[in-house]
């Protein structure tokens, strides 16, 4: 049974910092691509950010450019999101999805085989 478990959600301040951890089990880690994603009430599920399987290569959306770091520590089974410099527009639930192919450029979520239940991040003004 595949499972992927987000975690590190929360309330912060803008300006403000997180690091959002997605554990996976029940599939072979370093077998898959890795994502986050993120939907805003109301909005339509948006991609974030994607590793490749080691973790080699990245790519993050032109929106989070420069705030946002994706890492994967292929041991622990685990992804991160780190988020600095959030501001209130960036308050969603966040994803993780995992995958089996990497490409440069922004994802589908049709792209991704298994999803986390999501973690809610909320950044006030």
């Amino acid at each position: 049974q595949v499972q992927l478990v987000e975690s590190g959600g929360g309330l912060v301040q803008a300006g403000g910092s997180l690091r959002l951890s997605c554990a996976a089990s029940g599939i072979t880690f370093s077998s898959y691509v890795m994502g986050w994603f993120r939907q805003a009430p109301g909005k339509e599920r948006e991609f974030v950010a994607v590793i490749s399987w080691s973790g080699g290569r990245t790519y993050v959306a032109d929106s989070v450019k420069g705030r946002f770091t994706i890492s994967r520590d292929n041991a622990k089974n685990t992804v991160y999101l780190q988020m600095n410099s959030l501001k209130p527009e960036d308050t969603a639930v966040y994803y993780c999805a995992a995958g089996t192919k990497y490409h440069s450029g922004s994802y589908y979520p049709h792209e991704y085989a298994y999803w986390g239940q999501g973690t809610q991040v909320t950044v006030s003004s």
